[in-house]
């Protein structure tokens, strides 16, 4: 992938990234806050400036990797944790699922908002300009509305792998009985250990890129 082309990739991607993970991050804040954890309030994290979001390596040099060795066609990142404190919740099992649930779910209505901004206002729209206003303008617009897409679906989908501390792991840890979810919860320290050996091996990516075509194809996105 030249460095032409490795600019653009990163042009188109940039903003969509930053808006999936600011806002995945900001709506786990929000409703712990509104379910009784003010501790991201406290701690200046519900705030749309991602900046406060950034994780050097999840939110700039990770996406950037991916772009080279990808040639472009996978790009994810994540941002800093919100810290959410579940001894605040009234229910701190129940609650603390929902408060997990909020990222990919917030993710999927970034995905949904895009394909809706891209199919009813760019696509339509570029048939009523000049040729050279579609290249310079549409055609790099409907790039990033397409990449966000992409980005929400996939930053969605990975979270909801059932693994803690990914979303989807707290999610399950909440329907759990109580004596099996306090096990379950154990494994966190390793999580992201055996999640990375089950992207490694490929195993994670058998059950994860299914959903993902699953949900591009429902948004017209052929991936």
């Amino acid at each position: 992938m030249d460095p032409a082309n490795i600019a653009r990739q990163l042009l188109i991607s940039a903003l969509p990234v930053l808006i999936a993970i600011t806002f995945h991050e900001v709506s786990h804040g929000l409703v712990a806050n509104k379910l009784g954890d003010p501790t991201a309030k406290m701690l200046g994290r519900l705030t749309l400036n991602p900046i406060a979001h950034i994780d050097i390596f999840g939110t700039i040099l990770l996406p950037f990797i991916l772009i080279v060795a990808t040639h472009g066609k996978f790009v994810f990142g994540y941002a800093k944790p919100v810290p959410i404190n579940p001894m605040n919740f009234k229910d701190p099992k129940r609650d603390m699922a929902i408060s997990a649930a909020a990222g990919p779910i917030t993710n999927f209505i970034l995905a949904f908002l895009s394909f809706l901004v891209l199919r009813g206002v760019i696509v339509p729209a570029a048939a009523f300009v000049s040729p050279s206003l579609v290249e310079t303008v549409f055609r790099p617009l409907a790039m990033i509305f397409t990449s966000s897409i992409v980005i929400n679906v996939i930053l969605a989908v990975f979270n909801m792998i059932p693994i803690p501390p990914l979303d989807g792991g707290r999610v399950l840890t909440g329907f759990l009985p109580l004596r099996q979810a306090a096990t379950f919860s154990r494994i966190e320290p390793y999580g992201f250990i055996i999640v990375i050996i089950l992207l490694y091996t490929g195993i994670a990516d058998a059950f994860i890129t299914p959903f993902i075509r699953f949900f591009l194809r429902l948004f017209k996105v052929y991936y």
